[in-house]
């Protein structure tokens, strides 16, 4: 029987990358994103590479009866997710948090962490029934230090990595493992989101210095994946070179 891996948010950037990554490792895979287009159009390229079978879920993270019923209605080929990636999240506004965006605010609330809880709920009980798994939540530097204008999205990510941490008690008598991969400054559509498609504010970000690829961060998901069985990894921080911190980066001139 074929194994099988979840990842949420993979029409681009992070997600996708793993997803091609995890099924060049012999994993069918099971994708999810809002953009059906973009979905259908990635869930072609990593067939057409890889050889594996792919599953894509057109699915809004935020909507828990939508996420339970995609989880529910998986067929007998697809049930058994031997690995779930929690990869779907954004960050939205850059402001003060006296000037802050209640609809930004919410959208990362919702996505960042309610969105990961709903599909960590809907997974896990599949992986405790069969003692065993693998739960990877894809956290940021954003959940280990905060900065300026980053008040919600940091207290989004540092929620992350408090519920990794839980999950990984609550779930290691069950032979499951739970890692948290958090990357520090990463060129895929982040900021492009973050800046609401603003394309000079969004290279700004990158520019200077090299920063980190989304396949470098899929090889560090890999990483923890392909450890032994008797191996965890608990937590992956993994920066450019040229980072120093969540707000130092080296940039020449």
């Amino acid at each position: 029987m074929a194994r099988i891996a979840c990842i949420t948010g993979a029409t681009a950037g992070i997600g996708k990358a793993t997803a091609l990554a995890l099924a060049k490792e012999g994993y069918d895979v099971i994708i999810t994103g809002r953009r059906s287009d973009k979905l259908q159009q990635v869930s072609g390229e990593i067939a057409l590479k890889t050889g594996r079978e792919v599953l894509p879920l057109t699915l809004d993270m935020r909507d828990q009866q939508a996420v339970e019923k995609a989880i529910t209605n998986l067929t007998a080929e697809w049930k058994d997710i031997e690995v779930l990636v929690n990869n779907a999240g954004l960050a939205a506004g850059l402001d003060f948090i006296n000037e802050g965006s209640i609809d930004d605010w919410e959208a990362m609330i919702d996505t960042n962490i309610k969105g990961l809880l709903y599909a960590t709920r809907a997974v896990s009980p599949i992986m405790v029934s069969r003692k065993r798994g693998h739960i990877i939540n894809i956290s940021s530097i954003a959940g280990k230090e905060v900065y300026e204008k980053g008040n919600v999205y940091c207290g989004t990510k540092h929620a992350v990595d408090a519920i990794t941490k839980g999950t990984r008690i609550d779930l290691v008598k069950h032979g499951i493992k739970v890692t948290s991969v958090s990357p520090g400054a990463v060129d895929t559509e982040f900021s492009n989101v973050r800046f609401k498609g603003d394309k000079e504010k969004a290279d700004a970000v990158y520019k200077g210095y090299t920063p980190l690829f989304a396949d470098d961060v899929a090889e560090a998901v890999l990483f923890a994946v392909t450890r032994p069985p008797h191996v965890n990894i608990n937590d992956l921080l993994i920066m450019s070179a040229a980072q120093a911190s969540a707000a130092y980066l080296h940039r020449e001139e």
